[in-house]
């Protein structure tokens, strides 16, 4: 069974979770918007949240919109604090190069994602402790699988 936390939201539209156990609530768009290709729009969704201290909410892109039409967000996730008060907007991007797409007023846009969170204390320190990793980054595990014998 899923936890679930209150959160206090003004908005004409509630955010809506599709399928029981879905990680993400749907935003939809307050507004419409044509993006042509290569273009980018931030577009409301009229919903503004209170959350409570040790939550933050994340606003991750929709997979069919990526898979059909290369629609992404450019600040993906977005991340709303769990003192922001105002309109959650989403950075949307067409990333097709020759077909324009368009949101209409009440198309589904964004998940809303609610995750506890945990604030850090940094200790300032002179070296970091050793790890299996080190300071090994991009593509340091390589590309293919371990057990194909190639490493790419």
């Amino acid at each position: 069974m899923s936890k679930t936390v209150e959160v206090l939201i003004s908005a004409a539209g509630i955010p809506a979770y599709a399928h029981p156990g879905d990680a993400g609530a749907d935003l939809v768009a307050s507004e419409a918007v044509e993006l042509a290709p290569g273009q980018r729009a931030v577009v409301g969704t009229g919903v503004s949240i209170a959350l409570p201290d040790g939550y933050a909410a994340f606003v991750m892109p929709r997979s069919g919109l990526a898979a059909k039409h290369g629609i992404t967000l450019v600040n993906a996730p977005g991340t709303v604090d769990a003192g922001y008060r105002g309109e959650i907007r989403v950075t949307m991007l067409n990333t097709d190069t020759s077909v324009a797409y368009s949101v209409a007023v009440g198309d589904r846009i964004a998940q809303l994602v609610i995750m506890p969170v945990v604030r850090a204390r940094f200790i300032p320190v002179e070296t970091l402790p050793g790890s299996a990793r080190g300071e090994s980054g991009f593509g340091s595990t390589g590309y293919s699988s371990p057990d194909s014998g190639v490493q790419k």
